[in-house]
């Protein structure tokens, strides 16, 4: 079993079908994974019949994500964001974050964009992993602990694992990207860049779920 969280950074300004056409490139790179390997889940999710390997793709200003996991019965999901004014970003946090969540975000006496986009990463990279999308933000849970750290606060199935990071770049650049590991319990996924340039990643919370024998008589998320 391998899993990998791959990156690529295309210094300059790039539309999302270019940034798409990258993540086929670093699949068919690092997977042998090609155009008619591909399809569609019903709700849309991308996915490869017939081979134990899933995959989850992100792209945000000039940055590619595609996180990676080999093995039977395993799925993941991941998401990148450009750090930049977002519209609405409060409104959005009052209505789709719990409570810790918002305290999270304002825990020094003001909005804290970087923590927006970690929570954000966090819900996104698990609703990728299940197939949902961003409709489905209020289903998703709490990543916020009752002591106020990162966490992720739901019954589980099976194990689930959630990787954060930060990445910044000489220039200016600012991105959080999460990652989101079903079915093993990943300590920490290797990064790997295909591109020419990298950007500094350090990482920023591994927070990690198990089952519990309440999942039997919990619901499971």
């Amino acid at each position: 079993m391998s899993y990998y969280i791959n990156l690529s950074f295309l210094s300059n300004k790039h539309d999302n079908p270019q940034l798409s056409a990258e993540a086929r490139r670093i699949l068919s790179l690092c997977e042998g994974v090609m155009e008619d390997d591909i399809a569609k889940e019903a709700g849309g999710r991308l996915f490869c019949p017939g081979r134990d390997v899933d995959f989850n793709i992100s792209h945000s200003g000039s940055m590619t994500a595609v996180s990676v996991i080999r093995g039977k019965n395993m799925r993941t999901g991941c998401d990148v964001e450009l750090v930049r004014p977002r519209a609405k970003a409060e409104e959005i946090t009052e209505e789709f974050f719990s409570g810790g969540e918002r305290e999270y975000i304002e825990a020094q006496g003001e909005f804290d964009l970087s923590r927006f986009y970690i929570i954000w990463t966090l819900k996104e990279s698990y609703l990728k992993l299940r197939g949902l999308s961003v409709f489905d933000m209020a289903g998703a849970p709490s990543f916020i602990s009752r002591e106020g750290s990162l966490a992720f606060c739901a019954v589980v199935s099976s194990a689930l694992s959630l990787n954060v990071y930060e990445l910044t770049g000489g220039a200016g650049e600012h991105y959080i990207l999460a990652a989101a590991f079903a079915g093993t319990d990943v300590q920490q996924p290797e990064i790997r860049w295909f591109s020419q340039e990298s950007l500094v990643c350090k990482s920023i919370a591994n927070i990690k779920a198990a089952p519990s024998p309440a999942e039997t008589v919990s619901p499971k998320i």
